[in-house]
This record gives structure tokens, sequence and C-alpha cells, in this order.
């Protein structure tokens, strides 16, 4: 065992053996594997591109669906709102014809009077039929949830905050404020 370089010469033969090549000129191999490499990129690139294809089908797909259901409830809304005024008109048309009725007799002022008494009456039967409320204020402490202060008048022969004088009655639909109370509010100064 001779010595090249200071190293002994069966390392050197022991690092050859673990890295032998292949016979042949090594081109066999190699078009095998790159014809294999070549063949799965185009394959997996046509695979991707139909995958891709049938995603934007769906999402176009989804967004028509979408759009046709945005479309029909919006349609079923305005629906409900002309079906809902529509039968809030029709439990006014009896008292329109009692106006009407009203206006063609020739009459004194008394009858008058108490003719469009009843007529009023009968409205307001059917807005309460409409769950329509009219907000108490005179006598009441004045609430600016449901009154619209207009004036305040000092005086010493209501309490403070009181409301004292209504100048438009306010209503609720339901639990819904639908116009406060035009009002003027006591003040007392004394307090």
């Amino acid at each position: 065992m001779g010595k090249t370089n200071g190293r002994p010469e069966v390392e050197k033969a022991n690092l050859d053996v673990g890295h032998e090549l292949p016979s042949g000129d090594g081109t066999e191999g190699s078009a095998e594997v790159s014809a294999a490499e070549s063949a799965a990129p185009d394959s997996e690139l046509q695979r991707t591109k139909a995958e891709r294809d049938s995603l934007l089908d769906r999402l176009a797909r989804m967004q028509a669906e979408f759009e046709n259901a945005r479309r029909r409830t919006v349609k079923e809304q305005q629906d409900f709102r002309d079906y809902a005024a529509a039968d809030a008109i029709k439990s006014l048309l009896p008292v329109l014809d009692s106006f009407d009725r009203a206006l063609q007799v020739k009459s004194d002022a008394a009858e008058f009077r108490n003719g469009v008494d009843l007529i009023y009456k009968q409205l307001q039967a059917a807005l309460a039929k409409l769950s329509l409320q009219p907000i108490a204020a005179k006598g009441e402490p004045f609430d600016p949830r449901l009154h619209e202060a207009i004036e305040m008048v000092d005086t010493t022969d209501t309490p403070d905050h009181q409301v004292i004088e209504e100048l438009q009655r306010g209503y609720k639909l339901k639990d819904r404020l639908l116009r406060p109370s035009m009002v003027k509010v006591a003040r007392n100064p004394g307090k």
C-alpha cells in the first residue's frame, strides 16, 4: 500500500467503489426519465386547466343563482308591501263611502256635525284594527320618546314638565312610533 499525497491507496480505492458509473454512455436512462418528466407536467397542466374550468363554471352558476335569489327576494318584498297597503286601504274604503254620502246630503249644521262625528269614529275603528294607537299627551308627564316640545310655558297651575296642550296628536303602530305628539310643556319656575 503506497501513499499518495500522504494518504494510503486503500482509502482511495474504497472511495471509488461507492461511486461507480453505470455502463454505457448514460443517455438511455436520461431520455426515458425526461420523456416521463415532460409527459407528467403536460397531463398535470391539463388536469389543472380542467379543474379551473370546472370551478369557473360552478362559480358562474352560483353567481347566477345568487342574483336570481336576490331578484326574487326583492320582488317578494315589493309584493308584500303592495298587498299590505291594499289591506290597509280596503279597511278605509267604508270611511270614504261615508264621507261621500255625508257630502251629498243637504242638512243643517247640527246634523252635519253628527254625521262627521260618526265618520270620525268609523275611521278611528278602522285604524285601530290596523293597530294604530293615539299617544296620550295632555296632562301626561313630558316624555321625549313620545312627545315633541314646541313651546315651554311658564305656569304655576300645573307641575313642572307636564304637557298642558296637545297641538298635534302623535301615533304609534303597534310598538313603533309613527309620529310624536307636538305639545306645549309646563315650566314651573317655583320648583
